[in-house]
């Protein structure tokens, strides 16, 4: 046990033996160079395809992003593509029934002035049949009473129509200028 505490006390722990540190050396250059040759290509490839994803993630994410935007702005369009088509149907329905009502209005006073002129030729041609009804009476009433009066009958027509006619226009003069 001596010449172990003396080996452990001559050897120092910071300074490995050279045939270790030569050995350890080998050991870590055929392992590294293992690790180089076959694993770090293997783990290259798993990154670069791993980063090839990524990236066309990023890129199938950014082109979803930009359909999207596109498509959103399409749909803003169409919105208001369809907002002003409503507003333009709403304008024109709006005219349609202002043009139909001043149509409807322009119908109904003509209507009514027809039959305002209706009623007035009617009253008109009431007024004629009453007033040639009333001379005709007249006449005849008139054309009696002068024949009880003189004594003699008044018969001719001719001078029973001017008769007639003479007196008639003397009432109407009378009205006419009562008014």
């Amino acid at each position: 046990m001596n010449l172990l505490v003396l080996a452990a006390e001559t050897e120092n722990p910071l300074f490995p033996p050279i045939p270790e540190l030569v050995i350890g050396l080998i050991a870590f250059v055929i392992v590294f160079g293992v690790l180089a040759k076959k694993l770090l290509p293997n783990i290259n490839k798993v990154l670069d395809e791993r980063r090839e994803q990524i990236e066309g993630g990023i890129e199938k994410a950014e082109a979803a992003q930009t359909e999207a935007q596109s498509v959103l702005e399409q749909y803003k369009a169409q919105l208001a593509e369809a907002r002003h088509e409503a507003a333009r149907l709403r304008q024109e329905a709006l005219e349609q029934g202002t043009a139909l009502k001043e149509e409807l209005r322009a119908e109904g006073q003509r209507q009514r002035e027809e039959i305002i002129a209706a009623g007035h030729a009617q009253i008109e041609a009431d007024r004629k049949a009453a007033s040639q009804a009333l001379r005709q009476d007249v006449g005849k009433l008139a054309t009696d009473l002068a024949g009880k009066l003189v004594g003699e009958s008044l018969e001719d027509a001719a001078r029973q129509s001017r008769t007639i006619d003479r007196f008639l226009s003397e009432l109407e003069e009378k009205a006419e200028a009562a008014r």
